[in-house]
């Protein structure tokens, strides 16, 4: 058994801030399941949206979040997000980020779709990379503050969870409360073992689900881990409906999960249909290419359905050749590896699934409904995003909650470290043996990420949705009994957790009767603010979504 102060899986952006600020205050264990930088914050090429010129103001970033929200954010966090945005840059540059800047020593700050200004802080097209290394060195260099690399949680430790296992009364619901969190069960990968981590504060910070479709912006970790376990210990989730496909990823057979950076289109880039005619005008005769990515992304799969193509393009070779280097030196290069020159051609592009609107229910600290479990960053819930996140607003999402749970933390640290804790048992794998055929793991996997992509797309339809349930069923059981007969490993677990978000987005999918945002059913095309102008909540004892 570890024993620590606070326990964080997941090593992102939220993740390692919230480490950084919270080992003034005690011993920080850091589990991440790969690599200590493998994470979708690495991949983050924009920036950081924030009120950094007098040309804007928060009321400008504040109303182009909630109209990019499609009704659905929370004024309150909105509000509370963009007025911290500043000093959250401003603590990032103390720690040794350089943002990029103008030759005047201002920030050359950047447009992407739906911002009625220029604010998008960037590190040149690989402002991600360069927090993440930041971090993961300011980390390191803390001596109360460990790390531990291919190290998978398995499931949060929960009072009820534990009565289970000794024999006793589960205490679901209702019949034991408050619920109290105490730990984890994490699978060391290397060793093959499961360990019992034990805390009085757990953060959940694994990021998206991304793998959940067959195609995603998203690297091979975002199987939608924290959500999962959160939703199996009895955390309310919401939203899980609203999943914002990136309009623009590299088309290339040996380009995995490129991004290419809505800032292209901020810097006048075109949209192209398979012919080389732009056709955005036809969807948002105003924005055009900068309108909203559920938008985007639904013109793009209507062009790509009537032609029968497989791509599209995206154009910038008609601005300068040197500022297109300059300003996006990693895409520049990237493309220039697959034979594209995009200085001199367009770049085929396709969307792909990007980001989690929803996840777990917390509250403006990050605290979720489980005393002494939080959730910061993709996989949590804030109300931020409503029903389609804004452009550059998920790393300004992390940095704020992970300084609010922090602080919250640390004024309840008394409280949260008094209350007892039960006898924690040991893993007990009972009479498990090796999974010998790992294509039990690989067919499910190709399964559900080609039958959420085709079935529970862009775009969705009764009829899609109810195949996909009746489908995602049989999996979920085969999965479930293979938990119990099998030892576990990473493979596995990451399917168990990428079943568990697949059957979550349908069922939110399925519950939500019209079109709103990143949400898009053909039974229902328009939005219904009288009805639907609420959250999808979804309750592992309670089957049915509420709203």
């Amino acid at each position: 058994m570890v024993e620590t102060d606070f326990l964080i899986i997941g090593s992102g952006i939220a993740g390692l801030t919230l480490a950084l600020r919270l080992s003034d205050l005690g011993h920080v264990t850091v589990v991440t399941k790969k690599g200590r930088s493998e994470t979708a914050t690495a991949l983050a090429q924009g920036g950081i949206a924030a009120v950094l010129s007098h040309h804007d103001a928060f009321f400008l970033h504040e109303y182009d979040t909630l109209k990019a929200g499609d009704g659905l954010c929370h004024e309150s966090m909105v509000n509370l997000c963009v007025r911290s945005g500043p000093d959250r840059i401003r603590e990032l540059e103390a720690l040794g980020v350089e943002f990029t800047r103008r030759p005047d020593g201002t920030y050359d700050l950047g447009k992407e779709g739906s911002h009625s200004r220029r604010r998008v802080v960037h590190a040149g097209d690989f402002t991600g990379s360069v927090i993440q290394q930041i971090l993961v060195r300011q980390v390191v260099e803390r001596k109360n503050i460990t790390i531990l690399e291919n190290h998978i949680a398995v499931d949060v430790l929960t009072q009820g969870k534990i009565r289970s296992i000794q024999g006793g009364d589960p205490g679901i619901n209702g019949k034991v409360e408050p619920q109290r969190c105490v730990g984890a069960y994490v699978l060391d990968v290397s060793a093959g073992v499961v360990e019992t981590f034990v805390a009085p504060v757990t953060i959940l910070a694994t990021g998206g689900a991304g793998k959940v479709y067959l195609y995603t912006s998203n690297p091979d970790v975002a199987t939608g881990d924290g959500i999962a376990i959160a939703y199996r210990a009895g955390a309310r989730i919401a939203n899980m409906e609203f999943v914002q496909f990136h309009p623009t990823c590299l088309y290339h057979p040996m380009a995995k999960n490129f991004l290419i950076s809505e800032a292209l289109r901020g810097e006048g880039a075109i949209l192209l249909d398979p012919d080389h005619r732009p056709f955005m005008h036809e969807y948002a005769p105003e924005e055009k290419e900068l309108a909203t990515r559920d938008l985007v992304a639904r013109a793009i799969d209507s062009v790509l359905k009537k032609s029968g193509k497989e791509c599209v393009y995206l154009d910038i070779s008609h601005r300068d050749p040197a500022f297109i280097k300059r300003r996006f030196p990693n895409i520049y290069e990237a493309c220039k590896r697959y034979g594209f020159d995009i200085t001199k051609e367009p770049i085929p592009v396709v969307p792909a699934a990007h980001y989690m609107c929803g996840g777990v229910v917390t509250d403006s600290y990050g605290q979720t409904d489980i005393i002494g479990l939080f959730a910061v960053g993709e996989t949590a819930c804030t109300g931020l995003h409503g029903a389609n996140r804004l452009a550059s607003n998920s790393l300004l999402e992390g940095l704020v909650m992970a300084a609010r749970a922090a602080c919250h933390i640390q004024d309840n640290l008394e409280e949260l470290k008094s209350a007892p804790v039960p006898r924690v048992p040991d893993w007990n794998p009972g009479g498990a043996v090796d999974l010998d055929e790992a294509v039990l793991v690989s067919h499910n996997w190709d399964v559900i990420r080609r039958l959420m992509w085709d079935y529970v797309g862009i775009v969705r339809s009764n009829k899609r949705l109810a195949l996909a349930k009746k489908r995602l069923s049989p999996i979920l059981e085969e999965i479930n009994r293979h938990y119990w007969d099998y030892t576990v490993t990473r493979d596995f677990l990451e399917l168990r957790n990428l079943a568990q978000v697949a059957e979550l987005v349908v069922r939110a999918a399925s519950a939500r009767q019209e079109s709103r945002g990143g949400h898009f059913n053909m039974d229902y095309p328009e939005k219904d603010d009288w009805n639907w102008r609420r959250d999808t909540i979804l309750s592992r004892d309670d089957p049915s979504a509420s709203t």
